[in-house]
């Protein structure tokens, strides 16, 4: 079954500068968007993008080791999503609350949090907001820009904050999921090999892969690293700004292991490609390289690493990625890797072809 594009947004018309926003724009249908995963982790389409010849292929996820050879590198982000979705109301009112609770900001008994709420006009400095099926409050401290708050976590029977997430939090999926989070979620929503706690999105990317892939990556002789990139909410944030350069990052946490560092560049040194799993690997390998000229080193620290068309990579040669959301950092990142006209022209064949998009729909493997 295909279906047609039926506007010619920017994404699809050649010859822009790809420094407009409207340049990353593209019509999608909302049958198209993945609101819940398939039944299999590995049972997705992969489309292939050589981004040397523009050349574009359809395959199954299934396919990946076919196009790895002894002595590459898969590059895992093993950071772990965290059960941080509430959902409250205001002390003696019905209107629903909704929080996601952000990092904690350093206090003592690490229960004064970052969070963002909604709607948050109607909260102000005072204001509880009680939690179903428990004694736990939420005590706003401060209300901010864009929702952002600080609260007092008060976890009443729960004892801590983290203790709270894992028996009462939901998973924070996406909101263009258009639904509440189920407890299905809390599996599928998250990596076979998270490790590292803090994120609030996953890296979709990685959703696919399961420990029999693994296996067989490592079989065949595909060597492995992991990397820790926080992801934070702002991933699904659009840019709004016309001259896209405007923008500004929203920070993420990273680490690179020194095992991993020495990793990137043995694979460099023997001649092997490095495949980021995600575009939060790409952007966590660049920064660091960006940071010791061209060398992938360890470290860690707040990336702020804005890639968008221009942008000189000089750590990864090939990207598994799912599909992102129009206006969004991640397509920008995509275009500046492959070419914004041979992205382009690789959406508008996802799309005819009827693709699953965003975080729990299809890839696609740019070699």
């Amino acid at each position: 079954m295909t279906h047609s594009i039926v506007s010619t947004a920017g994404l699809f018309e050649p010859n822009r500068s790809g420094l407009h926003v409207d340049d990353y724009d593209y019509p999608l249908s909302e049958a198209l968007i993945a609101r819940y995963p398939l039944p299999e982790r590995d049972s997705a389409r992969m489309l292939v993008l050589n981004r040397k010849t523009g050349e574009i292929a359809h395959h199954s996820f299934q396919d990946l080791p076919n196009f790895l050879a002894a002595g590459d590198l898969l590059t895992l982000n093993n950071t772990k999503v965290l059960p941080a979705r509430f959902y409250g109301n205001r002390r003696g009112l019905t209107g629903r609350v909704e929080i996601l609770m952000l990092h904690p900001e350093g206090d003592a008994d690490g229960c004064v949090w970052s969070a963002l709420m909604r709607p948050a006009r109607k909260l102000k400095p005072g204001t509880m907001v009680e939690l179903p099926n428990t004694q736990a409050t939420l005590e706003v401290l401060s209300v901010g820009e864009r929702g952002c708050c600080q609260v007092r976590v008060h976890p009443a029977e729960h004892g801590d904050v983290p203790t709270l997430m894992a028996e009462v939090g939901l998973m924070p999926i996406p909101p263009y999921l258009r639904r509440d989070p189920e407890e299905s979620d809390k599996e599928r929503y998250q990596t076979v090999f998270a490790k590292v706690p803090g994120a609030q999105a996953a890296p979709t990317a990685s959703l696919h892969f399961t420990p029999q892939m693994l296996e067989r990556l490592q079989t065949q002789g595909v060597n492995r690293a992991e990397v820790t990139l926080s992801v934070s909410s702002g991933t699904f944030r659009t840019v709004e700004d016309d001259d896209i350069r405007a923008h500004q990052m929203d920070p993420e946490a990273y680490t690179v292991p020194s095992e991993a560092a020495q990793a990137v560049q043995e694979t460099r040194k023997n001649g092997g490609r490095v495949l980021a799993v995600g575009t939060t690997v790409a952007k966590t390998l660049e920064t660091v390289a960006a940071e010791s000229a061209g060398e992938v080193s360890a470290g860690s620290g707040w990336s702020k690493l804005y890639i968008y068309p221009g942008f000189q990579f000089q750590a990864v040669d090939m990207l598994l990625t799912n599909f992102h959301l129009p206006k969004s950092t991640l397509l920008m990142l995509i275009s500046a890797f492959a070419g914004r006209e041979q992205i382009a022209n690789a959406y508008r064949e996802a799309l005819d072809q009827g693709y699953r998009f965003y975080s729990y729909g299809d890839c696609m493997l740019i070699v």
